[in-house]
């Protein structure tokens, strides 16, 4: 009796071995199955990072080589630019030497004409017939075109006296607007109160010219200046109301902004 039990025994813990070793083999195919799986994964995120990482490679490379294109393309734009700026400021020198010239031509006295002494029964000269007198001076091209040489070489009191005897001669000349601002502009460093009221005289004479517009906002910055913000914003506000087309209109849109409404 003894004997049977032991041997029951014995094939239970036998069996009971069995078990576990196929529970444990179980688990490790798990466990090699799940290590297989991440590896998987991990290989798949490993790829999916390497695509990534070339595609930003090949932009970054695009990036460069359309940088570089550009860069070009712009250099070559501004030099097309400077050129025809060239061109540009040759016609107008020329033009302004050729206006010159015609009037100082102009200018030139007529040559007296010697009239033979009158043949015996020939007509007298009709009565009253004299030699046309030369021009009190020079033309309004050229008078213009000197006062401009001389604001632009900075000798503003010559260029002011110019301007003001063009004004005076030629008060109905298309660039009567124009000279009247550059008298303003002639004020700025000496006399900034001279200045304004010559503007004010711009806004006031010329209120359909572009130089208007110019003046107005110049009397924006100068009352800005002096800290008198309420004014600053009227001129500004005068400049965009009155002249919504012009470059100082949008100047002053961007100081109205900054100042506030």
């Amino acid at each position: 009796m003894l004997s049977l039990v032991i041997l029951l025994a014995g094939c239970a813990l036998k069996g009971d071995v069995r078990r576990v070793e196929l529970q444990v083999s179980a688990l490790q195919d798990d466990m090699h199955g799940l290590e297989a799986q991440r590896k998987a994964q991990l290989d798949s995120v490993l790829a999916v990072l390497a695509q990534i990482e070339q595609t930003l490679t090949t932009e970054q490379t695009y990036l460069v080589r359309m940088r570089g294109d550009l860069r070009t393309d712009l250099l070559s734009v501004q030099q097309q630019l400077v050129a025809v700026q060239e061109l540009t400021g040759q016609s107008q020198q020329r033009l302004s030497e050729l206006r010159s010239k015609i009037e100082a031509q102009g200018q030139q006295p007529v040559p007296v004409v010697e009239t033979p002494a009158p043949t015996p029964g020939a007509p007298a000269p009709p009565a009253g017939a004299a030699p046309a007198a030369p021009p009190p001076g020079p033309g309004p091209d050229q008078m213009f075109d000197l006062s401009m040489e001389q604001y632009r070489r900075g000798s503003l009191g010559t260029a002011r006296l110019g301007f003001r005897e063009f004004l005076r001669q030629y008060p109905t000349d298309e660039r009567a607007a124009d000279a009247l601002y550059h008298v303003g502009e002639s004020f700025e460093a000496e006399n900034a109160d001279s200045a304004e009221a010559v503007y004010q005289e711009v806004v006031k004479t010329y209120p359909t010219a572009l130089q208007a517009a110019s003046a107005l906002y110049k009397l924006g910055l100068a009352a800005e200046a002096r800290g008198q913000k309420a004014v600053a914003r009227t001129y500004y506000q005068r400049v965009v109301t009155g002249y919504p087309r012009s470059d100082e209109a949008n100047l002053a849109r961007d100081k109205l902004q900054h100042l506030g409404r």
